[in-house]
């Protein structure tokens, strides 16, 4: 499961290097599944329509005019990403967590407050994914989700990818975002780090030492661990073809999240 997000997915060049990857892994017999955000996209035509983009706690406060753009730029988004894989000769189907029930959510609160259309995931319902992958397509997903009411809401495409991978017990869970991966220390560059057990990630967030951001995606990597999946991989994707990189190289370039007692 790949969650693509940040710079590489406004950059046309790193976008192309990223589905190119994906694609190849296609090939050689992988099965990916793409899951993308479109954050910075969402930020961009809410400016456009006027309206001004509002966070609390880190989190997009996410109103009724807000969900109608949300979904309307990660539907074009999904479809261009699906238009980059066809052109590689691959067939893909993009899909919303609405589809065959694919994401099913409950109202997210940013420590007790409200904001709004944002969901968390409590369920997810595989089987679109295993019938498309069967018939060998490349899923690609947005982040969108229906709650018991048939609201739809806005999901993290970190939270999205997390509990997918879970729910298809995937071998491998790669973040592409816009950090070169963990570090010890956030403002000494030469303090990445490129393998943490699970031990080590919990340690990591108890100490203090990352803060931000990177607390709740450590946290997913964690729980994705700890719910069978094999390897997860924080990655830098500006770099290019970083997911090869990673998966293929000895060394890798990020920050892989093992299980306890497993070598790098």
């Amino acid at each position: 499961v790949i969650k693509y997000g940040g710079s590489a997915m406004l950059d046309q060049e790193l976008k192309a290097n990223v589905i190119k990857d994906a694609v190849l892994l296609k090939l050689v017999g992988f099965k990916p599944i793409i899951v993308h955000g479109g954050g910075k996209e969402i930020s961009r035509w809410v400016n456009k329509v006027g309206m001004e983009p509002r966070f609390v706690n880190g989190l997009r406060v996410t109103d009724k005019d807000t969900m109608e753009i949300a979904e309307m730029v990660l539907a074009k988004v999904n479809k261009e990403l699906v238009t980059l894989v066809e052109s590689l000769g691959v067939e893909a189907v993009g899909i919303s967590g609405k589809d065959g029930g694919l994401l099913k959510c409950t109202k997210k609160l940013s420590n007790g407050e409200d904001i709004g259309y944002v969901g968390e995931v409590k369920e997810v319902n595989p089987k679109i994914l295993y019938d498309l992958l069967e018939k060998d397509f490349l899923p690609i997903i947005c982040p969108i989700g229906l709650d018991d009411n048939y609201d739809t809401y806005n999901i993290n495409a970190d939270d999205a990818a997390y509990s997918i991978a879970k729910a298809v017990h995937a071998e491998k869970l790669a973040f592409l975002s816009d950090i070169e991966g963990v570090y010890r220390d956030y403002e000494d560059k030469s303090s990445l780090i490129t393998a943490l057990t699970v031990d080590q990630a919990n340690e990591l967030i108890e100490s203090g030492a990352i803060s931000g951001g990177m607390i709740p995606k450590l946290q997913n990597c964690v729980g994705a661990i700890e719910n069978g999946v094999s390897r997860v991989h924080i990655l830098d994707g500006r770099i290019p073809h970083c997911l090869l990189l990673e998966i293929f190289t000895k060394k890798g370039i990020g920050t892989a999240i093992l299980r306890n007692g497993e070598e790098d």
